[in-house]
């Protein structure tokens, strides 16, 4: 659909103007694809963004590389700062978000914001490179602080597993998810494997809990007991990918340094 771009990530459809909206990290730029063919600025700078997600009132939350937050972009065109600092300390880089139904706000904290070229070279400020939670109060969790790189993260269906991938190695985590949003009985559920360039980055659920995760050659799809079922291969690496159109039966991928879309029989899980 689109190439030329630095780096693609953080695709989210945008059901009410019928577009997708993707970042391009190295170049400071949100962009915008209509199904007319056309690609516009959506927001530029932008922080560095990288992961996008929607909440049920059709806010967009965005992680920044750059600023090293976690924003919401109101009605008005004003921005809320939603998560910047853990005890004090500025957080990383958060990478990819994902909102459960009741309305909070999961996302993580690796520290590629950090690197020259994805982000702004700085040391971190945090000894941990954790998975948050932001309460609708706007209160600040640490759920989880034992990853190497913590990055793409999805819900199952019922919401009742929370799966996070781990870049530095190589696998996707499983947790459950307690009714108060906490997670515990961490395990690795699968650790996609293969020929071709790439590696765990975004994840995301279909509409019949089948798992998508990127990995070597392009996108690995998981069964809901972790059966690998298959293998999408995209002409670049992909970092990450969304369902959209209005019947969510198209694919669109952010790979590298393009975007391209794969029409699709299994729709992907509407967020609400």
């Amino acid at each position: 659909l689109g190439t030329g771009f630095a780096f693609t990530e953080g695709p989210v459809w945008h059901p009410r103007e019928r577009c997708l909206i993707f970042s391009d990290m190295p170049d400071d730029h949100m962009r915008r694809w209509r199904a007319d063919g056309s690609i516009s600025t959506f927001r530029k700078p932008s922080n560095k963004a990288n992961g996008n997600a929607f909440d049920a009132s059709g806010r967009l939350i965005t992680c920044e590389h750059a600023a090293s937050r976690v924003t919401r972009l109101e009605p008005s065109g004003n921005m809320t700062v939603l998560a910047s600092h853990w005890n004090g300390k500025e957080l990383n880089s958060p990478n990819d978000v994902v909102v459960r139904s009741d309305g909070s706000i999961y996302f993580t904290d690796p520290t590629y914001g950090r690197l020259e070229y994805y982000g702004v070279p700085r040391e971190p400020a945090l000894p941990i490179r954790g998975v948050y939670r932001i309460a609708n109060d706007g209160t600040l969790q640490v759920l989880v602080d034992d990853f190497g790189q913590p990055n793409g993260l999805c819900f199952s269906l019922d919401e009742k597993r929370l799966f996070v991938n781990d870049t530095e190695r190589g696998h996707i985590r499983a947790f459950d998810v307690d009714p108060m949003g906490a997670l515990s009985n961490s395990r690795i559920w699968a650790t996609p494997s293969g020929a071709g360039d790439g590696g765990v980055d975004g994840m995301k659920i279909d509409r019949e809990g089948n798992l998508y995760c990127t990995g070597p050659g392009g996108v690995h799809v998981f069964a809901p007991e972790a059966d690998c079922l298959g293998v999408i291969r995209v002409p670049e690496v992909v970092a990450n990918f969304n369902w959209g159109d209005d019947d969510l039966c198209s694919m669109f991928f952010t790979a590298s340094t393009s975007l391209y879309r794969l029409p699709v029989r299994i729709p992907g899980r509407r967020p609400f």
